[in-house]
């Protein structure tokens, strides 16, 4: 019972803390401000006027991607993948259900968490599949969204923006697939 008081106390705390933390947030800028003399007001329309002029630069990439994952999704390519790869990743002990959750989250979050609420449905939230998703939902990156958006918005070759992406790829295939093992290996220590 004491145990549960205590966490009991602790949830509160952090929530208290946290509804907290956005209204110290705004007020740190605006001391900061005030006490460097800035005008707050022409620094927060100049970094919204940048904010839109990025989003303009990256719409269309970002609908192609949604277009694309949205396409994947519905035409049962990620289904099929992920019953090429069910014997090689049950050596590992990676569900095949999982590939497609993994290949749709290097392209698109909000597709991914889609996908997320279907293995839910389908496993429930305390199986393995259902833990290992969610670990994979927190250790994996957008990294395609992610390298298009940083590509085109620090204007990297606009004409042809993938065109010197160096070793940015090759090394967040590299990230993702760490992540990928150390899920595993997580939700099997758990």
């Amino acid at each position: 019972m004491e145990l549960l008081e205590n966490s009991g106390r602790e949830c509160r705390m952090i929530a208290y803390l946290s509804n907290l933390m956005i209204p110290m947030v705004i007020f740190g800028i605006v001391i900061l401000a005030l006490s460097t003399k800035i005008d707050m007001f022409a620094a927060f329309t100049k970094g919204a006027k940048d904010g839109f002029k990025v989003v303009y630069e990256i719409l269309p990439t970002l609908i192609g991607l949604m277009l694309a994952v949205g396409i994947l999704r519905t035409s049962g390519i990620l289904d099929v993948v992920g019953d090429i790869l069910a014997k090689p990743l049950s050596v590992i002990g990676f569900p095949s259900q999982l590939v497609p959750l993994s290949l749709v989250k290097m392209f698109s979050s909000s597709a991914a968490t889609g996908l997320l609420l279907d293995i839910f449905k389908k496993f429930g939230t305390d199986t393995y599949e259902g833990l290992l998703a969610s670990i994979l939902m927190s250790c994996s990156e957008t990294i395609f969204y992610t390298i298009s958006v940083y590509l085109l918005a620090t204007g990297n070759n606009k004409e042809k923006p993938f065109q010197k992406t160096g070793w940015i790829l090759p090394g967040a295939l590299v990230c993702t697939l760490a992540g990928m093992i150390a899920s595993v290996i997580i939700v099997k220590i758990m």
